[in-house]
């Protein structure tokens, strides 16, 4: 007899693997032998996991000053010597860059003796940035980035070039401190250049690459803004420390272990999904449908992409989910995907759960999926059937993960 619903059983594996991949356990490791520096100690966290990093690092090194840059909402309380912003996500607001200029300038000055902590994770593209153009146009075009079904890593190198922080040049700019950049990475095989928009690496992106990739999904561009995209990045990173400490590798994991834990045997079928959420989705579910055993439960990690097609509400791992809705009705089996971050998309979501009575329970309230999902309306769907999978902000962002489990 089965112990738990399937929905329970989901519902422990996200606990489980999220907690095995908060910062804490991972700051904390990266800095056992951490060495103080002869002069000061400047700590620098920004991304959405900025604050738990931030607080981890405060407990186990002494900080002369520090600034906090996260996603509202994302910051538990005070730290001390720490200043705490939040800003927004997915695209640059004002108080980004404010906090951002204050990032400079507190790392102006700075001696050989002294150190910068730079702690990254993802999100920091948006929260960490100096543009060298104005605020409206780097929203316009960030936007346009996000809407057009472009990777991170397309995203990612058109950033660097409109930006004084990215690719490398926050780095530069702390020379001749040494800086240690410790990262929690959210794109799939570590990219350490990608990653946040390496503010303490230097670009592979030639501007050859990044003029291809504006062409390749016609973002509109000034001429000033054409030049800024043909200039190469350069600079001497022999200062400069980079490690991980935490990744989807590790969330794939704690999410095997989690499975195998509920009598589960997990099979990983990809570690680096990128397509269309819509389009994976349900080919994830025909999959286990046609192919899956009792007892099973299939894991694919990664990020995938959204279309935006209509003005609706929703996010990546909820199309995902909604998309397998009409493959795996009537079946004992399960599908659901989320976000580690604990926010998808522009909701308080972070992902979506169906299962075998979703689409039934869909077309009863008058919902027609593939409506919804022309509609990007994944959110509301989702809701009004109790699928959304809501965690709060969880303090960690190391990709997505996408499992179906088949029943015993």
């Amino acid at each position: 007899m089965r112990k738990n619903t399937l929905r329970e059983d989901a519902n422990q594996v996200i606990a489980t693997s999220i907690a095995e991949v908060l910062p804490e356990k991972a700051v904390k490791r990266a800095l056992e032998s951490f060495v103080m520096p002869k002069g000061r100690l400047i700590l620098i966290s920004v991304g959405k996991a900025a604050w738990r990093m931030a607080k981890a690092a405060s407990e186990c090194v002494s900080v002369s000053e520090g600034i906090v840059i996260t996603k509202y909402g994302h910051s538990e309380g005070e730290i001390d010597h720490i200043r705490i912003y939040e800003a927004a996500h997915p695209v640059s607001d004002e108080n980004g860059i404010l906090a951002s200029e204050e990032v400079l300038t507190l790392t102006e000055g700075l001696t050989e003796d002294d150190t910068v902590l730079f702690l990254l994770s993802g999100g920091a593209s948006a929260l960490f940035e100096v543009p060298e153009i104005s605020l409206k146009e780097w929203q316009r075009i960030n936007e346009a980035l996000l809407k057009s079904g472009a990777s991170i890593t397309e995203i990612n190198p058109i950033r660097k070039r409109f930006s004084k922080v990215k690719g490398g040049k926050f780095a530069a700019r702390c020379a001749p401190a040494k800086v240690y950049n410790l990262i929690l990475s959210d794109v799939l095989g570590d990219p350490l250049d990608m990653i946040g928009s390496g503010p303490c690496v230097k670009d592979s992106a030639t501007s050859e690459d990044v003029l291809h990739i504006v062409e390749k999904y016609h973002i509109e561009l000034t001429e000033e803004e054409k030049e800024l995209l043909k200039r190469e990045i350069k600079g001497s990173f022999d200062h400069v420390k980079v490690e991980i400490c935490g990744n989807l590798e590790m969330l794939l994991k704690a999410a095997k272990e989690a499975c195998r834990n509920l009598g589960y045997t997990p099979v990983v079928l990809k570690e680096n999904v990128t397509g269309i959420a819509e389009k994976e989705g349900r080919a994830f579910a025909e999959y286990v449908v046609n192919h899956g055993e009792k007892g099973h439960a299939y894991l694919m990690g990664g990020e995938c992409v959204v279309v935006v097609r209509g003005e609706g509400l929703g996010g990546r791992s909820q199309e995902f989910a909604l998309s397998a809705a009409e493959a795996i009705q009537g079946k004992d089996i399960c599908v659901f995907a989320f976000g580690s971050d604990g926010t998808d998309g522009p909701t308080e979501a972070a992902g979506g759960y169906v299962d075998g009575e979703s689409y039934k329970k869909c077309r009863e309230k008058g919902i027609d999926p593939s409506s919804v999902l022309k509609r990007n309306d994944s959110y509301h769907a989702l809701k009004q059937i109790s699928g959304l999978i809501v965690t709060g902000p969880t303090g960690t962002n190391v990709n997505d993960l996408m499992i179906a489990m088949v029943a015993h």
